[in-house]
């Protein structure tokens, strides 16, 4: 039959099932087989040929031939499972119901009638077999111990993909010569052995099979599709929602979880986009595989949607076994996928990296946050060598191309998420002081000098560049740079003038009047300086030269005014409509060669809404920084003085970020300073530290320059180099650092996120589009 006649043939099923007002029988084998049996048709061809509008009709009208529908392409994909598809037809019609359950369920997913469809059970199903019996033909009188046992459609469904994922010569290799003859062997097929790439608890990689990556792909579309009946309930407050159709594919039900949990990851670890060592290599053909790895990703932050806030993950101290897995933890969550994660303790478990673009990198930042959220082991390999700073540099990258544009708010948020997590560890911080030589292009200024310089250029550029959607990340931002202060031995004149700068801008009355919180930005930068100062003056000559040059910056904090009449003169700027921030005096100077400037989405461009995430006090938990290195919380200890020691933060974080979002734009007047106020937090700035470093070094600066007659700054660097404020300064300050902590508020913001990429990234075909999703808005930009 040619392709026109086929595609002909199916149109003309599709439209006798939606014109059809009385129930088709499900033992019309000849009218349902028109669907699946005789056809070659593509997914695209599926979505095509069955309009959007026809499955609401359907649906509405004949809702009896919809669920009949759905049975038979089940059964079906169930009945393939079991044979093993040995036959090239049988592969066929796995494909065609696999596609046409994909164009069909998110329709069932968004009528709230329909939600539970799948979940019903289906006569003669019985747990003791995947086989859907009964379905073809009227219901057989049931037991009640039968009825007890009925599998719902939903969970025939998962394990008959699941089975399908490993079907010898369908899509995986066989491992005989001749032809699996028997369902005992497809059943007691030791999944295990047949897992797609080396890696976790496997060595073995399999040739690569154009064919069999198709097939995969498709299932996991159809997999993909299944999980996403939570795209169509609204966000939960509490995030604590579960999706049944991942709890089930990642239960014990499911006797490939692990073959397939590792299938997954190996398969996105192993991924090497440039291909055979060839430089460029992608540029002479298509990469294939590309696409099957996205979809892996997906699939595998999907079942990874597990609130860590809820339950602890296992500790990570079993014995080794040639799983790559710890054996001897205690029992860890319920969802094995979860497990799995946190148990991986291999070293040789990496992410990919490559000198090719791929398109799915925030499929991967979902996944990396995953393994250091769930896999301490994991966190702490990254950090004890400078691997990590192989993932900070695209980090930085995609921060710093993405500030311009609306459309990849949440790229932004993710990135500094990791971050932050990151800078909990006080490896980070050490391992920023490598000097950075990558040169990868960005529009930010040249500067010799460390990852720590790198991260403080970058951050500047979002905050004085990025849109005004990015002010919330401002404290997450600055919050990261206190966390590493303490350990950064150099920093360079570039990175020292930037966050000099910075404090400049945010010193300003106007903008320090102009929301309730805006002044624990200026608490944080002095809390830098000071753990600077305090910890790392050898080396810093640059910050100090900086600090010393700026100190009127410093002296009109100390004097910042808190009569009415000067709270009334600063709020008259804002009502201009300024930058969120000046960019006067921070000495831009010219950009890496090869990089091109942040620009905004173009217009139209599609983008999903995101839910707010919590403050930076909800975010983080304080520890304070032991003699021996070690942390300990300050969660039920009294607080060291800080940025958030003000009144201010008794207020509702929602109340303050929404203020904050307003801060140099509205004069509403919903939120007025007082002098109270300022006088609550001005007597708090930590000061001493700096003043007492402007009071010794400014007199002996100046003299240097008097009696020598000294007008280069290289000199009076030299002499800084050389000084010392021993026995000078206040005694040292406890290092405080702001650990992230999970929580149900980053659950839920990670679960909308999560699904709006997957939403955009799947556009051929477009599964979700025009359907009525609830957990996020579909905006234009």
């Amino acid at each position: 039959m040619g392709s026109a006649d086929s595609k002909l043939n199916f149109r003309k099923a599709v439209i006798q099932l939606t014109t059809k007002t009385q129930p088709v029988e499900a033992t019309d084998d000849a009218f349902w087989d028109q669907f699946w049996a005789d056809t070659a048709t593509s997914v695209q061809d599926v979505f095509a040929l069955v309009p959007a509008a026809e499955i609401r009709a359907v649906r509405e009208e004949s809702p009896s031939n919809l669920a009949t529908l759905c049975y038979k392409a089940v059964e079906k994909l169930v009945q393939g499972a079991e044979s093993g598809c040995h036959s090239e037809k049988e592969r066929q019609i796995v494909l065609n119901c696999s596609r046409l359950l994909t164009r069909v369920l998110p329709y069932i997913f968004e009528d709230p009638d329909w939600r539970g469809f799948f979940w019903s059970t289906v006569p003669g199903a019985g747990r003791g077999g995947p086989q859907l019996r009964g379905l073809c033909g009227p219901c057989p009188k049931q037991g009640e111990d039968d009825d007890e046992n009925a599998r719902p459609l939903a969970e025939s469904l998962l394990l008959a993909i699941a089975d399908l994922l490993f079907c010898p010569d369908f899509t995986v290799q066989s491992h005989r010569r001749s032809t699996v003859d028997s369902a005992e062997d497809i059943h007691s097929l030791d999944s295990c052995e047949y897992i797609w790439e080396a890696g976790v608890g496997f060595a073995h990689s399999p040739q690569p099979n154009y064919i069999h990556d198709m097939n995969r792909m498709e299932l996991l579309k159809l997999l993909l599709t299944c999980f996403s009946e939570a795209m169509y309930l609204p966000p939960a407050p509490d995030s604590s929602s579960i999706n049944p159709w991942v709890q089930f594919f990642c239960s014990t039900e499911n006797r490939h979880a692990l073959p397939l949990f590792t299938s997954l990851l190996n398969t996105v670890c192993a991924y090497d986009p440039v291909g055979y060592g060839i430089p460029y290599n992608h540029l002479l053909f298509s990469d294939y595989r590309e696409p099957l790895v996205e979809e892996a990703a997906q699939v595998l932050i999907v079942t990874l949607d597990h609130d860590s806030a809820t339950s602890a993950s296992p500790t990570v101290d079993g014995t080794t076994t040639g799983t790559a897995m710890d054996d001897a933890d205690p029992p860890g969550p319920e969802n094995l996928f979860v497990n799995y994660l946190s148990r991986i303790h291999r070293e040789e478990t990496y992410l990919p990296n490559s000198t090719k673009k791929i398109q799915f990198h925030q499929e991967l930042l979902v996944l990396f946050w995953k393994l250091c959220d769930f896999n301490k082991k994991f966190l702490f390999f990254v950090l004890k060598s400078s691997d990590v700073l192989d993932i900070l540099v695209p980090i930085l990258y995609f921060l710093n191309d993405a500030r311009a544009d609306q459309s990849r708010v949440g790229l932004m948020h993710i990135g500094v998420f990791i971050l932050l997590l990151l800078s909990g560890e006080r490896n980070f911080g050490v391992r920023l002081n490598k000097p950075y030589s990558v040169r990868v292009p960005m529009d930010i200024p040249v500067f010799t000098g460390t990852h720590a310089d790198l991260l403080i250029v970058v951050f500047h550029k979002i905050i004085t560049s990025g849109h005004q959607r990015l002010q919330p990340l401002f404290d997450c931002l600055l919050t990261i740079v206190v966390n590493v202060s303490p350990y950064l031995k150099s920093l360079s004149m570039v990175a020292a003038n930037k966050l000099l700068h910075l404090l400049e801008a945010f010193s300003t009355t106007w903008f320090l009047f102009s929301a309730a919180q805006n002044h624990h930005l200026v608490f944080f930068l002095l809390e830098v300086f000071n753990n600077i100062i305090q910890y790392q003056f050898d080396g810093n000559s640059n910050l100090v030269y900086a600090i010393i040059r700026k100190r009127s910056v410093f002296h009109q904090l100390a004097n910042l005014p808190t009569d009415p009449p000067a709270i009334h003169k600063a709020l008259q700027w804002r009502r201009r409509p300024p930058e969120p921030l000046s960019r006067a005096g921070s000495q831009e100077g010219a950009s890496m060669e090869g990089s091109r400037p942040a620009v905004p989405a173009e217009p139209g461009t599609l983008k999903t809404s995101l839910v707010a995430t919590p403050g930076i006090d909800k975010l983080t938990e304080k520890s304070q920084v032991s003699e021996d290195g070690t942390l300990r919380s300050l969660e039920s200890a009294p607080q060291q003085s800080s940025a958030e020691d003000s009144p201010a933060t008794e207020e509702p974080s929602q109340a303050w970020r929404e203020q904050r979002r307003l801060s140099s734009a509205s004069a509403s007047g919903q939120w007025s300073p007082t002098s109270e106020w300022i006088l609550s937090w001005k007597s708090k700035l930590p000061l001493q530290t700096i003043m007492r470093l402007l009071q010794v070094l400014v007199p002996q600066v100046e003299k240097i320059c008097i009696d020598k007659g000294l007008t280069d700054e290289s000199e009076i660097l030299r002499f800084l180099q050389h000084g010392t404020l021993v026995g000078l300064l206040p005694v040292p300050h406890p290092i405080l650092i702001r650990k992230y902590q999970a929580n149900s508020g980053t659950a839920m913001w990670f679960r909308t996120y999560m699904w709006g990429v997957i939403y955009l990234r799947n556009v051929d075909p477009p599964v979700w589009y025009d359907t009525d999703v609830k957990l996020f808005e579909i905006q234009r930009v």
